[in-house]
């Protein structure tokens, strides 16, 4: 652009000497013709006996001349046209200049904006990278992370699946277990269940069906006056008798009984809800307590093994019969024995 208007700029500046040169020919043909006109004259009035001749020929001369002056002057109206023509364009040259000038002014404070955009953008940017950077460094930390969990994981499965596996015919073992566990404890239960029923019909013909003495489940019971005295943990000597019988059938009885079979005989003392409170006896818990345990010392000096006896005391807490009569307090004042697994 700045090229071009040097080159328009330039054709301009040419033209004012080409128009001088014009004019300067104009002058030189004029003053030619003056002279031409004054030697005209001078011939004229040296020969006047050729005028017509000079005559002619300077009407020829001034045809050419005036033939001259209208080319000249055509030249002069055309170099007239294409100045004005020059003038124009400059004109339009210098209107576009301004424009453009105006639009440089503009573009350069847009640059200036852009340029700082740009450096905002550029500063963005390598934030963004930083940023990236660091989240891809997480991302791949994640990753890793991730893949060492899903191996854990797949361990852990593994593993799982092992304990599943081991659990399943542990489990198998258990329930074959506990079907020979309950096979054997029914048969020992039966077992058992058959020397208690023998237990029993010793003591029944030993005691001679006697109506303080019952037969309550798969418990034996003794009116607690068959063997103490009220309010005593001393056994009689009608209990002594009875006890002694007890013990018989008891000793003839173990030795049948397997080894393999853990037996007990439970003495369980009870007493009625009247409460008692004596120097030796302050509660009820105390005079059940202390009749068992006299039953089963009194079994073990009669060569019942202690390991397979066992003394409790209930006091008044499990009674037999309800109501608050005499024969309700004689019945629920007992000793129960209960021949049992340990």
């Amino acid at each position: 652009m700045a090229l071009a208007r040097g080159r328009r700029g330039g054709s301009v500046q040419d033209f004012w000497p080409g128009y001088v040169d014009i004019l300067s020919t104009l002058l030189l043909v004029v003053t030619f013709l003056m002279s031409l006109f004054m030697i005209t004259q001078f011939f004229v009035s040296q020969e006047s006996s050729g005028k017509d001749v000079a005559l002619k020929r300077l009407t020829a001369q001034i045809a050419q001349l005036t033939e001259l002056l209208a080319l000249e002057r055509t030249n002069k109206q055309a170099s007239e046209d294409e100045l004005a023509a020059l003038s124009a364009s400059l004109a339009q040259t210098e209107a576009e200049k301004k424009k453009l000038s105006e639009l440089i002014a503009l573009g350069d404070e847009k640059a200036g904006a852009a340029q700082s955009r740009a450096a905002v953008l550029e500063t963005d940017l390598e934030t963004q990278k930083e940023i990236s950077e660091e989240a891809l460094a997480r991302v791949n930390l994640l990753n890793q992370q991730l893949l060492a969990l899903r191996r854990q994981i797949a361990a852990l499965e593994a593993a799982l699946d092992a304990a599943e596996a081991k659990d399943k015919e542990s489990q198998t073992r258990i329930a074959d277990l506990g079907q020979r566990l309950n096979v054997a404890l029914a048969k020992k239960v039966q077992e058992l269940s058959q020397y208690r029923s023998e237990f029993f019909g010793k003591l029944r013909q030993a005691l001679a069906n006697r109506q303080d003495v019952r037969v309550v489940g798969d418990r034996f019971v003794f009116q607690a006056e068959v063997l103490f005295p009220s309010g005593s943990d001393v056994i009689n000597p009608e209990g002594l008798a009875t006890l002694d019988s007890l013990a018989q059938a008891l000793n003839e009885l173990e030795g049948k009984i397997p080894k393999e079979v853990n037996w007990v005989l439970r003495v369980d003392g009870h007493t009625d809800r009247r409460p008692i409170s004596t120097p030796i006896f302050r509660s009820n818990w105390e005079l059940s307590s202390a009749r068992a345990i006299a039953v089963v010392k009194f079994l073990i000096s009669r060569g019942i093994p202690a390991n397979r006896l066992v003394a409790a005391g209930f006091g008044e807490n499990q009674p037999i019969e309800p109501g608050e009569s005499e024969d309700a307090f004689a019945k629920n004042r007992r000793i129960e024995l209960k021949l049992t697994e340990r």
